[in-house]
């Protein structure tokens, strides 16, 4: 399971335990999405990232599946901030540093574990611009990955 929304993510049933005692923090210092080009109907990348490329947390959820020996992680969602909104209507939760150790505490629960999805920042610092199609590939292995194309919106 993927991209847990932070509408339900307390509440569904994929996601209700993890969310009360399971909840970490995935290291980013940006992310990817995709338009669809007007002109060839391709898909178009974005790099979207805090400014300098400094890195931060998205917040997520984890879980250990004992039948199949697996541990795997979700992040959460939410609708995108105003100025991303034209890229993709929705977004990673990014975490303000200082609600870190409280978002990793299982004690912090409920209204107050959600607050720190809702109560932040961070997002409306994102900037971004397309980068090479050459990413959409599962076998680039580019160290230029990050580097813009000029002309982009």
């Amino acid at each position: 399971m993927f991209n847990a929304r932070i509408e339900t993510v307390d509440t569904s049933g994929a996601f209700r335990e993890s969310f009360k005692s399971k909840r970490c923090l995935i290291p980013a210092d940006g992310y990817f999405e995709w338009t669809t080009s007007a002109e060839d109907g391709k898909k178009d990348p974005w790099l979207l990232q805090l400014p300098e490329g400094k890195p931060f947390s998205f917040a997520g959820l984890w879980v250990h599946n004992d039948k199949l020996g697996i541990t795997s992680c979700t992040i959460i969602t939410g609708p995108a901030v105003e100025h991303i909104a034209h890229i993709h209507t929705r977004m990673p939760i990014m975490l303000d540093p200082a609600a870190y150790e409280a978002w990793l505490d299982p004690s912090v629960q409920g209204a107050d574990a959600k607050a720190f999805l809702i109560e932040n920042e961070i997002d409306s610092q994102l900037e971004f611009h397309r980068v090479g199609r050459e990413v959409n590939s599962s076998r680039y292995d580019g160290t230029d990955t990050k580097k813009p194309i000029l002309n982009s919106l």
